[in-house]
């Protein structure tokens, strides 16, 4: 009786436990549902200590652990269950971007394949699989802004030395009422720096509300205002779409003497998706955006639509391929050349998120580091006729920060290629520029002046060739340090003239028979190829002869050998019409020049050293 007491008490102790942690497991998946990250990861926690639903808490906790931007910690926790067979595929993605957040590309590449081969289809992801090199020829020299705070800032925009901002650092307001529970900062506003006096102040006017507002970009008369703002209603409320989601819309403000005012809602809002992260073509009679609107690419996509002279707008238009992805797009900014950056999660890059440019040739290019980290960077703005812009990036780890650039232009490098005889310019001559790993960067080919030009990355050493064919090949090395200050760099290259005829004429040695003077058919044949050569295409060329033996026999003899030989040629070339003035000298070296250094020399070592060899001494 006493141990079937102690049995129930036992199921009733584990009874009670079970339902504490379905009851922890319940709020946990409320907070998460809530976007309330931080406090969920806890529960979770809590949960997976306990050997609670460990597969499903350890997926959900790598969730909340990325939607926070910590792939440290998301690794942990994916890695822990990625290999049990009950995974779904969409794992295997989301575990290679967190191994991409810390820097493990090649682990990040093998469970992008996993991801393939489980049977999903993805450009975008072969691509991943395939790019590992991300380099921009322009140069950025990046830093952190003065004015971030210990909470998030980002999303820079600039007017009349006016820097317009985003940041949760609750400057006048009452944090207690501004709480945002997704990371536990407070809601995000927008502020103004003056670039004068440094001083941050809150955007004066009806902007800034309870719930998150931000980022925002002016018109080119400064007069409008749009921005970004939580959906929110009559200044008291945000307003959910059926999934309880509260989604962003983009605003609208005129400017009313230092203030902003009139905030109306832009036409293509949605209470059921996001609009937001505005931006403006150079003249303002464009506005991008981005949005999860149906009909997109998927994910987020970036949007253009156009603005008439009353202020009306046209019907949205998705920028398509190859700009959007099957995953993310967002935070456009069109620069005054009508270059578009954006940020991506969907193109191969460094990190979560990196900057990109649509180049002229319609490619999307990374503008690689320092601009992009194995982190999120984003918010890209360069001020106009300036080399001064702004990124925004978490990649020290906690909130975004804003970081201040310096783009230089790449370096213009040029030259003239010249023979370092006479100083006359060499056209058609090809100059190679290498990487550090000897991959070719780029491959010239001089003009009719012997010039050549192409842009080059700066604060680099590249190894430099040029060649032509009557000339020997110069190997160099190009440095670009120390070259901010300039838009251009000259690097002359002379050549020196080939002094070997077997290269120009591309024949063969003269070889002989044992003790033997006498040409062979086979050195006859290559004999009148230099005899083409002197008569047709270099009729200037001047050339001495010179001709050897193998070891066997004694010097002495192996020397008149030599000679007998040297003479032969000079009258072979002699008797097919080449003046003896052309032949400056023919000489017999005997052994003493073996092109075979050998002490038991082979029968076919012995050929090779039956020679007879030619040498440039004048050529025009």
């Amino acid at each position: 009786m006493k141990n079937i007491y102690y049995l129930f008490l036992i199921l009733l102790s584990c009874s009670l436990s079970m339902q504490a942690q379905s009851g922890k497991q319940k709020k946990a998946d409320r907070l998460y549902k809530d976007f309330a990250y931080l406090e969920a990861t806890e529960v979770y926690k809590e949960l997976i200590e306990k050997e609670y639903n460990v597969i499903y808490n350890s997926k959900k906790l790598g969730d909340a652990y990325m939607m926070l931007r910590s792939p440290e910690n998301a690794v942990h926790y994916y890695g822990d269950i990625i290999e049990d067979t009950t995974i779904s595929p969409e794992y295997y993605y989301k575990y290679a971007q967190a191994l991409r957040g810390v820097k493990r590309y090649d682990e990040s590449r093998t469970w992008l394949r996993k991801y393939l081969e489980s049977g999903n289809r993805s450009d975008e992801i072969e691509t991943m699989i395939e790019k590992d090199d991300f380099k921009s020829k322009a140069t950025y020299k990046l830093q952190p802004s003065e004015f971030n705070s210990e909470v998030s800032d980002f999303g820079v925009f600039v007017k009349d030395d006016q820097v317009y901002f985003v940041s949760a650092r609750a400057q006048d307001v009452d944090v207690k009422d501004k709480t945002y529970s997704w990371n536990g900062e407070p809601f995000l506003d927008i502020y103004v720096m003056d670039k004068n006096s440094g001083e941050v102040n809150p955007i004066p006017g009806d902007i800034n509300t309870k719930l998150h507002d931000g980022p925002a970009v002016v018109s080119p008369d400064g007069n409008t205002l749009y921005f970004t703002r939580n959906n929110y209603i009559n200044n008291k409320e945000g307003k959910r779409d059926k999934e309880k989601t509260n989604h962003l819309k983009l605003y609208s403000s005129t400017k009313s003497g230092n203030t902003w005012n009139n905030v109306a809602e832009l036409p293509f809002n949605n209470n059921e998706y996001s609009v937001g992260h505005p931006s403006l073509s150079p003249d303002g009679k464009t506005l991008y955006f981005t949005s999860d609107m149906p009909g997109g690419m998927g994910g987020t996509d970036i949007y253009k639509v156009s603005i008439a002279e009353n202020g009306s707008f046209g019907i949205p238009e998705n920028l398509g391929e190859p700009v959007n992805t099957e995953f993310d797009e967002s935070f456009p900014f069109m620069d005054t050349d009508g270059t578009l950056y954006f940020s991506s999660n969907g193109h191969a890059g460094l990190g979560l998120f990196d900057i990109f440019r649509l180049t002229d040739d319609g490619e999307v290019e990374n503008l690689g580091e320092p601009v992009n980290s194995s982190m999120d960077d984003f918010a890209y703005f360069q001020v106009a006729d300036s080399r001064e812009g702004y990124i925004s990036t978490n990649r020290n780890g906690g909130s975004d920060d804003i970081h201040v650039f310096n783009k230089l232009n790449p370096l213009v490098l040029k030259g003239q290629v010249t023979d370092a005889v006479n100083g006359t310019p060499i056209s058609q001559a090809t100059v190679r520029i290498m990487s550090d790993n000897n991959e070719q960067i780029a491959f010239l080919e001089t003009d009719s002046d012997g010039n050549y030009k192409t842009e080059i990355a700066r604060d680099k050493t590249f190894p430099i060739e040029a060649k032509e064919i009557e000339y020997e090949t110069f190997e160099g090395r190009v440095n670009t340090s120390n070259t901010d200050d300039k838009d251009e760099m000259v690097y002359d290259i002379q050549l020196n003239p080939v002094r070997d005829v077997e290269y120009l004429a591309e024949i063969d040695n003269i070889y002989f028979d044992f003790d033997k003077s006498n040409i062979r058919p086979d050195a006859a044949k290559e004999l009148d190829k230099l005899v083409d050569l002197m008569k047709n295409e270099y009729p200037d060329l001047v050339i001495e002869i010179g001709s050897h033996t193998d070891r066997r026999g004694s010097n002495a003899y192996n020397e008149k050998l030599a000679e007998r030989r040297a003479k032969s040629t000079y009258d072979y070339l002699i008797s097919k019409g080449i003046s003896p003035e052309r032949i400056v000298e023919y000489k017999g070296y005997g052994e003493t020049k073996p092109a075979i250094d050998c002490d038991r020399c082979t029968e076919k070592d012995h050929q090779l050293n039956r020679r007879s060899m030619f040498s440039v001494v004048k050529m025009e």
